[in-house]
């Protein structure tokens, strides 16, 4: 049985990208570097030397450069290694690339890729870690995708640089770059921005970002042991949720579950619970529950970080509280494992 890696989907969607859209440029610190933005642009730069371009540390100035060339019929790709970096060019981003179409009637559009890497791994620290999706999603022009698995990366990423005509920011987890998925299990057969269900259940619907989603998944598995269907959702688009999808679920479940990578306060959490609450708050048979990071900026030391963020040992302790209480004392619920323990194979960019 064959497996993709996400950075080998991540590699081949820079090389389709490049091969088959001559107008594109992969812009960014590190991309001719000899490990290649992760491994995701390694080679290219030999290939097409004059459209792979290192860039100075110089964030605001290069996305300006790369609105100026999305206006003249090239399709930039920037990468940032980190998405705080990408705080840089949040008035670039924001102020002119997502508000373009709108300003000139669409006489003007941007079609552009920004390529941001979050997550935690080894002590990142409160300014190399963050997840600033709800940021993003929040501005109307922007289109913005936490893609979880290979098969949702070459879907999506061939999707916005043939046929989308504005920016999109794609949000790629620094530890899901080393895991391997089984091709045969790995589909994706909805509209590149959008949501998806990853697993069918009854009882509870999980509705998770990013490497969330997988944790949601190892979830579901300790929970059908306990006699509790979940149905997981992959909310991979987060600024086009597909919110009829996920209403649906929590209408046939009655128990709803938001897992974000991301803060729980007036982010991703915040919003699914708004439009559920919003269109029929009746369908809830108990509060729904939130899990994202501890309510502070990230600490460095792994074991604070381990407390920091969420993993499978919260979703299957509030399933359960949610479906059934005692369910909690009859049945071991797994420890509580770090990410990076379980996900150990990333070792760091340098």
């Amino acid at each position: 049985m064959s497996t993709d890696t996400y950075r080998g989907a991540l590699a081949d969607a820079m090389t389709r990208a490049m091969c088959e859209h001559d107008n594109t440029i992969i812009i960014g610190q590190g991309v001719t570097d000899f490990k290649g933005l992760f491994g995701t642009t390694s080679g290219l730069n030999e290939l097409y030397p004059d459209r792979v371009i290192e860039s100075p540390i110089a964030e605001d100035s290069v996305a300006g450069i790369c609105i100026g060339l999305a206006l003249n019929g090239m399709y930039p790709i920037n990468t940032h290694i980190r998405a705080d970096f990408g705080l840089l060019i949040f008035n670039q981003l924001i102020n002119l690339a997502a508000k373009y179409r709108y300003m000139f009637g669409g006489l003007f559009e941007v079609p552009a890729m920004f390529r941001m890497i979050i997550g935690r791994s080894w002590g990142q620290g409160a300014q190399h870690s963050q997840s600033l999706q709800s940021l993003l999603a929040h501005i109307p022009g922007l289109t913005v995708v936490m893609p979880s698995s290979p098969a949702a990366i070459a879907a999506t990423y061939d999707y916005a640089v043939s046929s989308h005509r504005g920016p999109v920011v794609m949000l790629e987890h620094r530890l899901m770059y080393e895991l391997s998925f089984e091709s045969s299990e790995d589909t994706f057969d909805c509209h590149p921005f959008s949501s998806r269900i990853m697993r069918e259940g009854k009882d509870v619907t999980i509705v998770a970002t990013s490497i969330m989603t997988l944790e949601a998944l190892r979830a579901s598995q300790v929970l059908e042991k306990m006699g509790i269907d979940v149905e997981v959702i992959d909310l991979h688009c987060v600024s086009h949720p597909g919110m009829d999808m996920i209403f649906d679920s929590v209408k046939k479940t009655g128990n709803l579950i938001v897992a974000d990578t991301s803060w729980t306060a007036f982010g991703v959490c915040a919003e699914i619970n708004r439009i559920i609450c919003e269109r029929d708050p009746r369908v809830l048979k108990k509060p729904s529950i939130s899990i994202g990071m501890a309510p502070s900026p990230c600490p460095t030391a792994k074991a604070l970080e381990d407390v920091f963020y969420p993993s499978l040992h919260e979703i299957v302790t509030h399933a359960c509280k949610l479906v059934d209480s005692e369910k909690e004392s009859k049945i071991l619920i797994p420890e509580k494992q770090s990410m990076t323990d379980f996900y150990k194979h990333f070792r760091g960019p340098f």
